[in-house]
């Protein structure tokens, strides 16, 4: 099979879901089947968030990884994959409400959170239920390493959480800091997917770390093009209210290079828009980073790891899968939500 040239030209997305289309509309069936409980409640708010869509981009990056490399026994994607797909989204969800929770979120994809609907306990819960859940799923595969990888993804996506803390309203975080964070909260499950999708097709140790190597790239990749869409974009396109990053306290890369290239006075005015989450600020914030190349400097840096993520797959096969993402990793960088 020959890379598709729509996939391999440009970055675009509606043709990499229509590639995936039929493998995430089974995902999605199975999702909504294992989502459900006697307990109206958990009901309720979880299927509020998984209804609420998005890209479902870590599921769909299993499947392109299971398919690019023919699947098991080169029979395509198996309902095996299905399953660890569903996995992947679910630990994903419960990370998006735990992460409201611990933001005071009240608005992402452009409707209000569950926190902000049923409150803080009711998603911390849920997201607990979703977490169990998800090793519920993983279990009845009985594939050891494959329990190992999600094991050990969800404890660092935990401890991502904590570092993530640590720096909130903490104006000395540099970047070397933020990038571990971003590894945790972000790059490692991107890199659970793909690695997974590779040990499903029994790939050799060498293509199962390719794979890794390229799901945490792209992981650093889209988490740095989305913080900055935080100061670049508006909260009708991003899904969220502008400034948000700020409003939390949160040190991202735009602002912390801004930091680290403006004057001394200037550089006491976003010291402390920090410390305080002053969104009043954010003209000021904005300018400033507009000023020192910020976002420009961290486009960059987005685009060195997207570039880094399409040179592991240099050893695969070409065939629509694996243009498919490359395609990803172009899209990384160049979406504008």
């Amino acid at each position: 099979m020959h890379p598709s040239p729509t996939l391999l030209a440009v970055p675009d997305l509606v043709a990499i879901q229509a590639l995936a289309r039929e493998d995430m509309a089974a995902v999605d069936a199975l999702i909504r089947r294992r989502l459900a409980s006697d307990v109206v409640l958990i009901n309720q708010v979880a299927e509020y968030i998984v209804g609420a869509g998005g890209k479902r981009l870590r599921p769909m990056l299993l499947l392109l990884a299971t398919g690019a490399l023919g699947g098991r026994n080169g029979q395509g994607i198996g309902a095996d994959a299905h399953q660890l797909a569903a996995v992947v989204e679910f630990i994903h969800t419960a990370t998006l409400l735990h992460d409201d929770v611990v933001d005071e979120s009240d608005l992402r994809r452009g409707r209000r959170t569950a926190n902000a609907v049923w409150g803080n306990a009711a998603s911390v819960l849920v997201g607990d239920f979703l977490y169990s859940r998800s090793f519920q799923l993983m279990v009845e595969l009985e594939l050891m390493p494959v329990m190992q990888i999600l094991a050990d993804t969800t404890n660092r996506i935990a401890e991502g959480e904590v570092l993530q803390l640590l720096h909130v309203r903490n104006p000395d975080t540099d970047e070397a800091a933020y990038l571990r964070v971003i590894e945790r909260k972000t790059a490692v499950l991107f890199a659970a997917a793909t690695r997974l999708g590779a040990l499903l097709c029994d790939a050799d140790a060498a293509t199962c770390d390719a794979l890794h190597d390229y799901g945490l790239n792209l992981g650093y990749a889209f988490q740095i093009a989305d913080d900055v869409l935080d100061y670049a974009s508006d909260a009708q396109t991003l899904g969220k209210n502008l400034g948000d990053d700020l409003a939390e306290g949160k040190a991202t890369l735009p602002l912390i290079h801004a930091i680290a290239h403006s004057n001394d006075a200037t550089r006491a005015v976003l010291r402390a828009a920090i410390e305080q989450g002053d969104t009043d600020a954010l003209p000021q914030v904005l300018a400033a980073i507009h000023a020192s190349g910020g976002l420009d400097y961290s486009r960059r840096r987005a685009a060195e790891y997207a570039q880094a993520a399409e040179r592991a797959l240099d050893g695969l096969d070409d065939n629509d899968y694996t243009a498919a993402l490359r395609g990803l990793a172009r899209y990384a960088v160049s979406r504008d939500h």
